[in-house]
């Protein structure tokens, strides 16, 4: 018999799932997070839920928030079944799903009097974000933009304001009237730096309203470096389906992910956190190495094999992997320009990290999209592709494969897959994407004047030949052609 998800129905769900151990009643908020979608509930609520199982740190439960129509949607899921959430763990060899509990509440959207209140209150000592990359208002050198229009009326009016760093700096003043001790902000998004991007964006939407308050942040306030990795499919009626059909559970908005997940942390907070440490969370003085390694090894990868695997009319990753002409590619294109300007990560092989990598894209049971991968370029490719680039410029070392991954960039935003199928973008820029890459059919360069993604990679000579090449072999001879052709050595002209 099928159950709907709710406490009450916890008993009848433990007949195919793990249920928590805790009594959800025991747990005491300690984390708002901004940004409850399929990432945050795979990974931090996962630790999280790790940890109360083991009878510690109750008073670290989660708060939700948001700033969207989107997080709207999710309360209005989650509300409905007690701000439970099925986690369905998938590797190549087995299934298994758990139901998790450690959110308690997600604040109304729209309301900003509310979230700034649950911010100010005492009992929270961490405010954490998985805003996506486009969340953070910054460039493709990493700088915040406080010009932005959302950010720029969050700083004449602070007090309504309506972006998340808004109601960080609202919530941060709150404290400070109320003699109350600030909490930290922890960025769990794929941002190289991520805590420092974060700190700028505070301290710069402060800035605009009160730069005494902004300095007071940024001396006061911690924002801890993290990086973050689990694979986490978006969540479909497919998905939605065989969690009923399966386990016998109907819930909302069930996430599935891989069995694999990994979190390395600066350990620097202002109020205190929960022993992460207990439930697998890596603690490091500098989580620059493991980010660069993350970032430009995996992140890079998938968005090195998004764009030919869509115009080749490949829906899911694992049949992209399973394309040895796409594997070979990305297995090329690692080994010559990207791994060897990953710096060296403590006691770890960049070689067998890109074996996991693999075999983690290899699992058929996670389906993970091309779609997914390929949206949201714009912010994507300069934070996962373009440093990589500008790395080897920078040491005189020829970029065949990273120009080449920039130009199926731009072949893909001109709309048409090479069997002629029509191509649904999902990304903020995408008309004046679009447009630029018709243009660059016949002028290469067009599509590289946008300073706010290519920066200074554009001014390369060598980058612009290379790219330039790259995008008319696409055009003449087709995206399957092409990478050969790079495999063959033979693409560099």
């Amino acid at each position: 018999m099928t159950c709907k998800l709710s406490l009450a129905t916890l008993p009848d769900a433990a007949r195919t799932a793990a249920i928590p151990r805790y009594d959800r009643a025991s747990l005491k908020a300690g984390i708002v997070h901004f940004g409850v979608g399929n990432f945050h509930r795979a990974h931090q609520a996962i630790y999280l839920d790790d940890l109360f199982n083991a009878g510690t740190d109750h008073d670290w439960a989660i708060v939700g928030a948001g700033v969207l129509p989107s997080d709207a949607a999710m309360r209005e899921k989650l509300a409905a079944q007690d701000f439970l959430t099925t986690i369905v763990e998938q590797d190549n060899n087995k299934t298994g799903a758990r139901v998790t509990a450690p959110m308690i509440d997600i604040l109304p959207v729209g309301d900003p009097a509310a979230i700034i209140a649950r911010l100010a209150d005492p009992e929270i000592r961490i405010v954490s974000l998985t805003i996506t990359e486009g969340g953070y208002f910054i460039d493709a050198s990493g700088t915040f933009n406080p010009a932005h229009p959302d950010i720029a009326a969050d700083g004449s009016s602070p007090d309504a304001p309506k972006t998340v760093f808004g109601l960080i700096v609202a919530g941060l003043k709150a404290r400070r009237e109320k003699g109350i001790g600030p909490f930290t902000v922890m960025s769990c998004d794929n941002i190289p730096h991520n805590g420092i991007v974060t700190a700028n964006a505070v301290v710069g939407t402060a800035a605009l309203s009160d730069p005494a308050f902004a300095d007071w942040i940024r001396e006061n306030v911690a924002f801890p470096n993290a990086m973050v990795d689990r694979i986490t499919p978006a969540t479909g009626q497919r998905e939605i389906d065989f969690l009923r059909d399966n386990f016998e559970i109907e819930d909302n908005w069930p996430v599935y992910c891989e069995e694999f997940k990994q979190w390395v942390l600066e350990d620097k907070f202002t109020a205190g956190r929960p022993a992460l440490e207990k439930v697998g969370v890596t603690f490091v003085p500098d989580v620059t190495p493991y980010e660069h390694m993350k970032i430009r090894i995996l992140n890079g990868g998938h968005a090195a094999i998004a764009y030919p695997a869509a115009l080749m009319d490949i829906h899911f990753v694992h049949d992209a992997m399973e394309d040895p002409v796409i594997r070979a590619f990305l297995a090329k294109l690692e080994k010559d320009e990207i791994i060897p300007i990953v710096p060296p990560v403590p006691n770890t092989s960049l070689t067998d990290y890109f074996a996991l990598i693999e075999h983690r894209l290899l699992n058929p049971k996670i389906a993970d999209t091309i779609p997914r991968l390929a949206q949201d370029g714009s912010n994507r490719q300069p934070k996962f592709i373009l440093p990589s680039t500008l790395d080897n410029l920078r040491q005189n070392r020829d970029v065949v494969g990273l120009a080449l991954v920039s130009a199926l960039w731009c072949r893909y935003f001109a709309g048409k897959t090479d069997s002629g199928k029509d191509i649904v973008f999902n990304d903020a820029s995408a008309e004046r994407l679009h447009a630029a890459a018709l243009k660059a059919k016949d002028e290469p360069s067009a599509f590289l004047a946008f300073d706010d993604i290519f920066g200074e990679v554009a001014k390369s000579e060598l980058f612009r030949k290379r790219f330039a090449h790259a995008l008319k072999t696409l055009w003449e001879k087709g995206t399957r052609a092409t990478l050969q052709l790079y495999l063959d050595g033979k693409l560099a002209v």
